[in-house]
């Protein structure tokens, strides 16, 4: 894989413009190679709120990142020590040929578990190779529990340390519960992106009336005087409420402060009761709470 690479190519090809296949392509983009990513979608990371991946896209194409969207790889091959792809437009036309001297795959992820043996002892898994389970993490079979990848949902992390603490809890006799709307997710790129809760594509598709905040790193002054001042924080919030439906983070430590987002959301904060609280000052916090006072009703320094 791209982290078994023994010297750092000269040119790349990414399949997939995915979290991880932006994160390796970044790094290798950084180390010096020549980065090209393919991508079927329009955009990076088509899961994202689209005013952050606009964002997020802009910042990796300055770094050198090149794209090929709405574009299908029909056909790849090793050809004279080089990685060799036929691509063309997903929408039909002309075939074209890109080579690179490696090539990494990073179109998703599946469940491991065609190996475990597992539908022989009465567990379910379905088309997807996951397994099924109920409220409880409970398999078909009463006494096998199942969390993590191999479950349906995000592939994460920490979201497979909270199933595994919560079915050990209800397995022991205890209450325990998950809430899977806020569980946050983290690219690890530079910027980072990290979210939690609804974009604002799907508040619209939903119908929700909603007010949105947005404040820029440039207007921070410890992101600016740590010249890392690219990006924004973004929070979306019920119209008639203020209650906070979702947290958009680009730029320096968004991996770290979408958890100060994550907990308003777990206890029904608005964004009036983050940006009435006191963060400490220089931080990049404080464009946290500046960016839910935009969304209750004006940021204070921009």
């Amino acid at each position: 894989g791209a982290l078994a690479l023994k010297s750092v190519p000269k040119k790349m090809i990414v399949i997939g413009a995915g979290y991880i296949g932006l994160e390796m392509g970044s790094v290798y983009a950084r180390l010096g190679s020549e980065v090209t990513v393919i991508e079927y979608a329009d955009r990076v990371v088509p899961a994202l709120d689209t005013e952050i991946a606009t964002h997020f896209q802009k910042q990796l194409q300055k770094q050198g990142l090149k794209f090929h969207f709405k574009t299908k790889v029909t056909a790849g091959k090793r050809n004279n020590n080089q990685a060799e792809l036929t691509i063309e437009p997903r929408d039909g036309g002309q075939s074209t040929t890109v080579t690179a001297d490696v090539c990494l795959i990073a179109t998703g992820r599946r469940p491991f578990t065609d190996k475990l043996n597992a539908q022989a002892i009465g567990v379910q898994i379905d088309k997807q190779g996951r397994i099924a389970i109920n409220e409880l993490f409970q398999t078909h079979v009463k006494n096998v529990f199942a969390i993590g990848d191999v479950v349906a949902g995000p592939m994460l992390a920490h979201k497979a340390e909270e199933e595994g603490v919560a079915c050990v809890e209800m397995i022991a006799g205890h209450d325990a519960h998950i809430n899977y709307n806020t569980i946050p997710g983290v690219i690890y790129t530079h910027p980072e992106v990290a979210a939690v809760g609804k974009t604002e594509e799907q508040l619209k598709a939903e119908s929700i009336q909603y007010t949105k905040g947005v404040f820029p790193f440039m207007a921070n002054s410890r992101a600016r005087a740590n010249l890392d001042y690219e990006g924004l924080v973004k929070i979306l919030s019920d119209k008639q409420t203020n209650k906070i439906l979702g947290i958009h983070i680009i730029g320096p430590n968004a991996g770290e402060m979408i958890a100060e987002g994550v907990l308003g959301m777990e206890y029904g904060a608005s964004a009036e009761d983050i940006g009435r609280v006191c963060h400490a000052h220089p931080t990049l916090s404080e464009a946290f709470k500046e960016a839910c006072l935009a969304a209750h009703s004006k940021a204070i320094h921009f």
